[in-house]
Formats: C-alpha cells, structure tokens, sequence
C-alpha cells in the first residue's frame, strides 16, 4: 500500500503565501514524477506544476514566477511554495507520485486552498 499526505492549506487573503507539503508513506523504492495539480468547483484538475527525481520542473503557465515546486528524495516528500496567491487560486490541491516499482500513479486526499480578496 502507498499513501500520499497533503498538509497545508487553509485560507489567506490574496498576496499572501502559503506552503503545501506531501509525504509519500508505504511500500515505495523508489518515486518518479512528483507533482501538483488542483481542480475547482465546476473545473477540471488542472496541472499546477511537477518535478522529476533528477529536480527537473514544469510549472503551469498561470504559476510561473509565483510557485516553487520541491522535493526531498530521502523523505520522499514534495513541496508547493504558493506567492502571491490570487483568489482564482482557490481550489482543492491535490499532490501525486508516480512509482515505477508498482507502475502506478498515486494521488493524495487534497488540501484545500482559500484566498480572499
């Protein structure tokens, strides 16, 4: 079994920043791609950014410049620095892994992320 943790989230008001982080707990040698993604009400989930085990990154196009994707492969965790948060950056957050070992792609229960105006 594997499960995968968010903690983080809550609500700020807009210019803020949070930080989201995602444990990876079980049966797990080794994890690929890590990443974030976050889905809001009546939207598809969405891409927000990924990292690869080598530190490789991709970011959302709506996220560049103001999040930060991390990770730690000892700890098997993964890291979302959120600034300058907008109120359209409300949604559930949901962070995954992918684990060769198991062929398999895992998701967490998600966080969810409020941000006032």
């Amino acid at each position: 079994q594997v499960q995968l943790m968010e903690s983080g989230g809550g609500l700020v008001q807009a210019g803020g920043s949070l930080r989201l982080s995602c444990v990876a707990s079980g049966s797990i040698f080794r994890i690929d791609a890590m990443g974030w993604y976050r889905q809001a009400p009546g939207n598809e989930r969405e891409l927000v950014a990924r990292i690869t085990s080598s530190g490789s990154t991709k970011y959302a196009d709506f996220v560049k410049g103001r999040f930060t994707i991390s990770r730690d492969n000892a700890k098997n965790t993964v890291d979302l620095q959120m600034n300058s948060l907008k109120p359209e950056d409300t949604a559930v957050y949901y962070c995954n892994a992918f684990i060769p070992i198991r062929a398999s792609l895992y998701w967490g229960q998600g966080t969810q992320v409020t941000v006032s105006s």
